[in-house]
This record gives structure tokens, sequence and C-alpha cells, in this order.
């Protein structure tokens, strides 16, 4: 048992943020992470992202069944220091404006995009850039693509030539249309969370980072969060907190935890005998990401190898459908990109123009399958159960058509492998959705600031009913936001850093 001012749970994007921004002032801090201190060789590569899945740096978590395609889906999170932004394909965008103002209207008031525009700036050093939109001086050195890659060349011009507009700043949140967008590649190699936020400070006497620590709940004085049991290997430890604990496991490893520690829907928890300590209905639910779905191509000519992640030009896109703001993301992607159940024709060399879904109506929810710590939940995305979700990925994958036959991408062209070129009815291209779904891994939603009965924290991350205790993760997200969300989490913990000091 140590005393400590706070206590944050996951040094994952959010966590990296909290531990740096949290002891820059003495007071004592202790960061837990359930995965290892090692770092894979393959991190710092940026095209080796994809061989990161399924490694002992990824949960490695699987969904149940989908109810509209009847198959499991890989949900890869990352567990190791800088959690997700250690594995993922490095792009940092923010979302339209129109995503977080509607975070406003579902209640969360002072989560507006102005209101997060100084948390996003606080993470960033950009140069060249708009100084009102960007930051100079932060911890993370985004930019576009130095070495940039044919296809994505390629890509940008075709989609100028279909008519769709050029954006200056993709990655700012104001604009729609097509541009490069910033990746965290630094000279040629990655920049985590861990990288730019925590290595910089381990060294701090204040500052306690515990690997290999697997928490097991939070520890309750009547209503009042008191600290953490967690173990290390074979022993069993007690963190007290004197301030406040801060939950950063993730969309997936926050509810469970809260759950776990008896916080969450009462029945739920009463079905598998754990004491209710508060009965939040919210806890687990409104979970949604980003599936993707795209039109793959057989190259007229080999592709070269990418250098950096294989997507570095995005279009942001109203189909019209959705509500206000742009509802899909296109991306020019330098491998024949699928999902991994699909079978289909042997691609030698290929790419794939991909539809990404970036403001799903359809809600899933998370649960427990068990009171183990540490074991895989039970997660439901219900990907495709709201029809408008289908007919946005088929209005999107229309626009990937018709930037694929642009005449930029003619020497690249050779034929089209999926879905085929007598694919194009409205029935078989939803039919082909269905088929050809891959998850963006954009899981948000679980833990949601608002003020309603299903909202589980309110603006100042507290969760509801209970004192010393906050989240700061991309659970909070009340609705999801159209872009990558990793920007998004590196804000929401920069801001919640601010709350906590204040």
């Amino acid at each position: 048992m140590r005393g400590y001012e706070y206590v944050a749970v996951g040094a994952g994007t959010a966590g990296c943020v909290l531990a740096a921004r949290l002891s820059e002032d003495g007071g004592r801090v202790l960061l837990l992470e359930a995965g290892d201190a090692r770092a894979l060789e393959s991190m710092a590569v940026p095209p080796a992202w994809p061989t990161l899945m399924g490694s002992t740096a990824d949960w490695a978590d699987q969904t149940v069944p989908q109810q509209v395609t009847g198959t499991r889906v890989a949900w890869p999170r990352g567990r190791g220091l800088g959690g997700s932004s250690s594995i993922n394909a490095m792009n940092f965008v923010r979302g339209h404006r129109a995503s977080y103002d509607a975070w406003v209207t579902a209640g969360a008031k002072g989560w507006g995009f102005d209101d997060l525009l100084p948390a996003f700036k606080h993470s960033e050093h950009t140069e060249g850039r708009d100084p009102a939109l960007r930051g100079v001086g932060g911890p993370l050195t985004p930019g576009p693509a130095v070495q940039r890659h044919p296809i994505a060349e390629a890509g940008l011009e075709a989609a100028g030539q279909a008519g769709y507009p050029m954006a200056r700043d993709i990655s700012g949140g104001l604009e729609e249309g097509f541009g490069w967008c910033d990746l965290n590649i630094v000279d040629g190699r990655r920049q985590s969370a861990a990288d730019a936020y925590l290595a910089p400070i381990l060294s701090r006497p204040n500052l306690d980072v515990v690997t290999d620590a697997l928490v097991h709940r939070v520890l309750m004085d009547g209503d009042r969060c008191r600290g953490l049991e967690y173990h290390v290997g074979a022993e069993t430890f007690i963190a007290e907190c004197t301030g406040e604990v801060v939950l950063a496991a993730g969309t997936v490893g926050t509810p469970q935890l809260l759950m776990l520690s008896g916080i969450g829907p009462a029945d739920h928890l009463e079905d598998l005998g754990i004491e209710v300590v508060a009965d939040l209905p919210g806890v687990g639910a409104n979970l949604f990401d980003h599936p993707m779905c795209g039109v793959v191509y057989q190259s007229a000519q080999p592709v070269p190898h990418g250098i950096n992640n294989h997507g570095e030009v995005q279009g942001l896109l109203s189909t019209g459908i959705g509500g206000p703001g742009p509802d899909v993301q296109i991306m020019f992607v330098d491998v024949p990109l699928r999902a991994d159940s699909l079978s289909g024709p042997d691609i030698a060399h290929g790419y794939a123009i991909m539809v990404s879904l970036m403001a799903p109506f359809s809600r899933g929810s998370l649960r427990l399958a068990s009171m183990t710590p540490g074991a895989h939940p039970v997660i439901d995305p219900a990907y495709y159960t709201d029809q408008r979700d289908l007919d946005i990925v088929v209005a999107g994958l229309r626009i990937a058509h018709e930037i694929g036959a642009a005449p930029a991408l003619a020497p690249w062209c050779g034929v089209e492998a999926l879905p085929g070129p007598d694919v194009r009815g409205q029935e078989d291209l939803r039919g082909y959705v269905k088929t050809n779904i891959r998850s963006y891994s954009h899981y948000a939603g679980t833990c949601a600031i608002g003020i309603d009965e299903r909202s589980v924290v309110d603006t100042g991350l507290h969760v509801h009913g209970i004192s010393n205790l906050r989240v700061a993760d991309a659970s909070v997200m009340p609705s999801p936001i159209s872009a990558n969300t990793n920007a998004t989490v590196y804000a929401i913990a920069e801001r919640a850093a601010e709350l906590i000091r204040s």
C-alpha cells in the first residue's frame, strides 16, 4: 500500500497524457498498465503495423457473431506502454467540427469543437499551419507523409478529376474534401503516446509506472473511490489515493473495470453475482465503431512497398443520408485490404479504395463474460443493424467506383477484384458490404458524457454518483466523430488533466 494523489489505469494514449500532465505539479502519481514494458521492434516501423495484430501488444478481442453478417469481427486494441497508439495505423486526424458540436446537443456541454480546440493544440507541434487552428510546442509532431506513395498521389489527383474538393488541412477539423492527412511518423518511425509523453518524464521522482499490473476493481468507501486493487504476477496490491482515480483503460477496459467493481447495469451485475455499488445502465451501452469496406483492384503494374502507414490520403464527405456533417471517409490504401474472412481472387499486386462509415446510427453493447479480471468481454457493436448505415456505405462505394475510374488511376487500374464489375445494384452492394466488413478499431461510447440516465460521466468526467472517480478515454464520447479517434483521445486526456488539476 502506498498513498498517491492520482492513480491512472491504463498506459495507452490517455494514460500517458495523464501521467505526464498530472505529475508536473509534484504530487505523487501512479500509472498502472496491464501489458508489459517491452516495446516490440516492429512498433517503430510504420508499414509493419498490420503484423502487430494478434501479437503480445494486442488484447486480440473478437465480437460476438454479428446479427447482420453472421460472422465475428476481430477487435484489436493495444496492450502495453502507449496502448493502441503503439499498434495503430498512425493517422492523426481531428473529426469535423460538426461531430463535436453534436456532443453538446447530446448533453455534453463544454465539449464542442471550440471547447476542445485548446486541448487539440496543446497536444501537438506543427509547422507552417494556421496558428489559430493548429498547435505549436506540444509533445507530438504530426505531419503529412514526407515520401509519398504513388497510389496516394494518383488517388488524390483522381478525386479532383472526379469533382471532389481539395482540403488544405484535412486533419484540422474544419473542412470536407480530400487531402494529405497528418501521421504520427517522425523521421521514418512511429511516434506513440509513450514516445511523446511518457518516455521524457519517466525519471520524475513523483511518478511510478507499474506494468504487468492487472486491476481487479476500484475500492469504495460508501460513494467515494479511495483507490484500486491490482495484481502483478502472484502478488496483490492496494493503491490508496488521496485525490482522484482516473480510468483510462479504453472503450473496452474502462466499462469492464467499472462493472467488475459493481458500477453498471444492476440486472447484469446481479446475474453474475456482483454486488451492486451503483446502478448505472449506461456502462457498456452506446457502443459504436467505424466499420470499413472497400473496392479492391488488381494493379496493372507492381505496387511499390509503402514506407509509411499504407493510407496517406483521406477524403471526408457527406452522402446526404446521415445527419449534419460528413458521414464517410475515403482512403487510398497501397495494399489490397479486405476482410480477413472474405474469400476472393489471389491478388499479387493490388490496392484498395476504402470506405469507412463515420457517422453510424447503429449502437451496440459491451458486457462481462465472467467475474475474472482480464477475461475477454462480450462485445457486440451491432454493425449495420440500422439500415441507414448500409445505405451510407453503399453510397460511399459508388463514390469509390467513380474515383477509381478517373484518369489519374488508369495506369494502376487493372481489374476490379472486389466486389467485381458486375456488382453495381443496390441490393448486391448491400450484400457485399455485409461480407467485406472490417473494424477500423475506432471503438467508443461505452461511458458517455451526458446528463440523462444513459450517460455515465458528467461534463467534468466524474462518474455519476461517485466522488473521486473519473473516466478519460474514448469511452466518454457520446456520439461518433468523423475521423480516426486517436487525436481526439489525446485531446480528451489533455482536457481531463486540466479539469483535474483545476
